[in-house]
């Protein structure tokens, strides 16, 4: 079952479209491909998921534009909010 947002294959988040336990499954479809991510914490509904690694310091993009700077690494299946993403660099 797909449960999250993707808008653009440069984006390295999605965003989850009900809430997510963690060790759940983040499934989402980009480009006719099923893909999914495993959750490494409780993801409230409408709040970010990594689907790539971002190294401190570099962009985080949603909708294919950057939308902030992650602020420590972010792994995939982390949730990526205010404290791992700054709109600063």
């Amino acid at each position: 079952m797909v449960n999250s947002v993707i808008m653009n294959e440069m984006d390295t988040v999605v965003t989850v479209t009900s809430g997510v336990s963690a060790g759940s499954d983040v499934s989402y479809i980009i480009n006719d491909m099923s893909l999914m991510v495993k959750a490494n914490s409780d993801i409230p509904i409408n709040h970010k998921v990594a689907v790539k690694n971002v190294v401190k310091g570099n962009e985080v993009y949603k909708y294919g534009e950057i939308i902030g700077y992650a602020t420590a690494d972010i792994n995939v299946g982390d949730h990526v909010h205010e404290h791992n993403l700054s709109s600063f660099k």
